[in-house]
């Protein structure tokens, strides 16, 4: 393991991530062979361990392995990594990758003031559109991969009645109901009951075929459940949402969440609420609010998709050099739930 690691930390909408530069090789042709690489290898796993992990970390963190491109076309790779593993998209991440790579020099800033990051992801390739004022960023347009529904409407059976959830693909594969299915509203109180709510309904439908992917197996399985509350429209008509995005095994994220809105947009345009062109307004149990929208159709598998895009912030929240005794007995560290 090594032993002296570099980290530069972002926040976007309040969630962590952080990136590291300095990784191990990995195995693997592609940035989506390389995940799976890595989920195995000692060193790379030994070290996501490592920064997620107390105390360096702590059960929410996020972050990302920087790894080379799938070809010229892409500017850098990342495999993305939380407590449980490694996971195959991240809207946050892109977007704070994004204010990395312009910020840090490694992208030159586009004169015009719109900067294209192209990165690739175990799900594919997406692009940061990073905005700036002079050297100031000033916004992040985070394009998706195509997204698009699974299914409809699944009842899970759960402690607390039936629930009929949509599932839908975007990077990765959300399971969303709304929160009132259960007497809850997406807040701080409701948060215990949301996160074992979240298990249940991933310990049900996991097995089952309503989470596999229909090309890509390594993509299959509920990466995370949505639990919304309506919020009515803003005065320019916007449909608005709050949410809370639980993923892996019980891990909440503050943002908006941006691969898990990229799924509720396709679930909002294929059900007719959401409109090609009109703004979704999506917050998160932080309060932290992107805004969505549809910029383009397509058909993948014989589904009907859309282009998303989510416009978001991101920030750096500091630099950190971790290190390694050769005497601590605590490494790679705990995590206490």
């Amino acid at each position: 393991m090594i032993s002296d690691i570099s980290t530069v930390d972002y926040h976007a909408g309040g969630e962590p991530f952080r990136i590291v530069t300095n990784v191990p090789e990995i195995s693997g042709a592609t940035v989506a062979e390389k995940r799976v690489a890595a989920m195995t290898d000692p060193e790379v796993n030994g070290l996501r361990l490592l920064l997620c992990s107390e105390p360096r970390g702590h059960a929410d963190m996020y972050g990302g392995f920087i790894v080379p491109p799938d070809d010229p076309g892409a500017h850098f790779g990342v495999l993305f990594w939380h407590k449980d593993g490694f996971s195959t998209a991240c809207g946050h991440g892109t977007i704070a990758l994004g204010v990395w790579a312009v910020q840090s020099g490694l992208v030159p800033i586009d004169p015009t003031g719109v900067t294209n990051v192209v990165i690739d992801v175990p799900s594919g390739r997406v692009t940061a559109q990073v905005s700036t004022t002079g050297a100031k960023v000033t916004s992040v347009d985070f394009v998706n991969i195509a997204s698009y529904v699974l299914h409809d409407e699944v009842e899970v059976p759960t402690s607390r009645g039936p629930a009929r959830c949509a599932i839908s693909f975007g990077g990765a594969i959300y399971a969303q109901v709304p929160a009132s299915a259960f007497g809850l509203a997406v807040d701080v109180a409701s948060l215990p009951a949301l996160i074992e709510l979240s298990r249940e309904i991933k310990t049900w439908l996991n097995p089952s075929a309503y989470a596999a992917h229909p090309l890509d197996p390594r993509l299959s399985g509920i990466y995370g459940v949505i639990f919304f509350d309506e919020l009515g429209a803003d005065s320019d008509g916007n449909l608005r949402q709050r949410n809370v995005t639980v993923f892996a095994d019980g891990e909440v994220d503050r943002s908006p969440c941006g691969s898990g809105t990229c799924a509720r947009i396709a679930t909002l345009h294929t059900t007719g609420r959401l409109e090609r062109g009109r703004t979704f307004v999506h917050s998160s149990i932080v309060d932290s609010t992107w805004l969505a929208r549809v910029v383009a159709t397509a058909e993948v598998a014989g589904r009907d998709a859309v282009i998303p895009v989510v416009t978001g912030r991101a920030f750096r929240t500091g630099e950190h050099r971790f290190l390694v005794d050769p005497d601590d007995d605590m490494v790679p560290g705990f995590v206490l739930r």
